[in-house]
């Protein structure tokens, strides 16, 4: 499906954003091997968190829904049933990653595999503290899915993690939560925390020790879990910032906007992004801050602003890779040169993700260069109506939407449909905001 988005002028009004994708994930699994019955209120409505969901019924978990509540009914640490077909984790990284710490624990064999993008993304990131854990694991060459999962008796290990990710970090403290004695994980750079959060309110032995100070710190983050029972309560999902954030910079960048977000998660390792605009002069007003199952929830006050480009490396990327596909739109309409750099891991997305942004906003007239690990932009630029390769990526597809709002003809977005992977009705939503 191809998608033709017009110019506006300005966008007004007050919005709610569907409900976090990596909350989401992470609520429907520990419910799953809770014991009783977990409800999510404000579940994600996207095809990624429908993977997740189809593959735990496939495991014999019983999920009801209604609307954007889902009720599970947990099966304690190993009460899944073995599937007879493969588990397809569709274009989900997150359900193919997390859900392999938990397979592999589990006293039987599992398969899991997904969509062509997701087949080429690396696994080998979890393969390998997997198997130092006593697990076995067979795949593709290179640790490419399928993968196939000889679930067994875990012991645990201490890891330092070889990348920034928080789904590598969240897939061995499952298999701990489930392996003999102590699993400890150590990053040395700051990743999200939902998953230790989420553990915790759900009863685990979980602890979390740092000398960070800011989220940029170099310090280093030591997690240690041990084996143990979680029990299911209420989790009340917050909005997903990710998704706010292509709203939050069409505010900015149109002239006389003025957005209202409401109850958006403000995890702080979530929220470089808002950082990095008050750097190009952004002034973002946080509202009603509270908080709910162990994450703080805010309302987010969005107005036009001139904005200045500036340099982005280093720690911080890890805490922005979402966010980079909008951060690129919004950097060709600042002044001066926007540098991205160490933001290597956005060629192993659902799309290249460097390359996509590259192609398309040459194509709508932006002054870019293309890096191995980023990309430089220059602006102000007044950006053209193009036709857009989504290359299937959800964050493309969006990001170049917004893009659209501000350039001089309509821009087709071509399969623009990948954007349910994420934002169910974004298109929609964008319709009703623009004046």
């Amino acid at each position: 499906m191809n998608f033709s988005i017009s110019p506006t002028q300005t966008i007004r009004g007050r919005i709610s954003v569907p409900g976090d994708k990596s909350i989401s994930h992470r609520a429907l699994m520990l419910g799953a091997i809770a014991n009783g019955e977990t409800v999510i209120q404000n579940l994600a409505p996207g095809e990624d968190v429908r993977s997740t969901m189809r593959c735990l019924r496939q495991l014999g978990v019983s999920i009801q829904e209604n609307k954007t509540e889902a009720r599970v009914q947990g099966k304690g640490s190993v009460g899944l049933k073995k599937s007879a077909t493969p588990l397809d984790a569709g274009n989900s990284g997150t359900t193919m990653r997390l859900l392999s710490g938990i397979l592999a624990a589990q006293p039987f064999d599992a398969t899991i595999t997904g969509d062509a993008s997701l087949q080429h993304r690396p696994m080998r990131r979890i393969i390998e503290p997997l198997m130092q854990m006593g697990a076995t694991i067979t795949s593709r060459e290179n640790g490419y899915a399928p993968l196939t999962i000889h679930g067994g008796k875990l012991h645990g290990i201490h890891y330092q993690l070889q990348v920034a990710s928080a789904q590598v970090k969240s897939c061995v403290l499952l298999a701990g939560l489930h392996a003999e004695g102590e699993t400890v994980v150590e990053e040395k750079i700051l990743t999200r925390d939902h998953s230790e959060r989420l553990l915790r309110f759900m009863g685990a032995d979980i602890s979390v020790s740092s000398n960070q100070y800011s989220v940029f710190s170099d310090q280093c983050s030591v997690i240690s879990i041990r084996a143990g029972e979680l029990h299911g309560g209420e989790i009340e999902v917050p909005g997903d910032f990710s998704s706010a954030a292509f709203f939050i910079a069409a505010a900015l960048l149109l002239p006389d906007s003025e957005l209202i977000i409401e109850n958006i998660g403000v995890n702080p390792t979530r929220t470089a992004f808002l950082e990095v605009l008050r750097e190009m002069g952004a002034s973002i007003e946080i509202a009603n801050l509270r908080n709910e199952s162990y994450e703080p929830i805010a309302d987010l006050i969005v107005r036009h602003q001139a904005l200045r480009g500036i340099k982005i490396f280093g720690n911080r990327i890890a805490l922005l890779i979402d966010e980079i596909p909008i951060l690129a739109v919004l950097a060709t309409q600042a002044e001066g040169e926007t540098h991205i750099r160490d933001a290597g891991e956005l060629r192993v997305k659902e799309s290249d993700r460097i390359a996509a942004l590259v192609h398309n906003l040459r194509a709508m007239g932006a002054t870019v260069d293309e890096l191995p690990d980023g990309l430089m932009i220059s602006g102000p630029t007044k950006l053209r109506g193009a036709e857009i390769d989504s290359f299937g990526d959800h964050r493309i597809a969006i990001a170049f939407a917004i893009a659209g709002l501000l350039a001089n003809s309509p821009t087709t977005i071509c399969a623009a449909e990948c954007a349910d992977i994420s934002f169910p009705g974004f298109f929609e939503m964008v319709g009703r905001l623009a004046r």
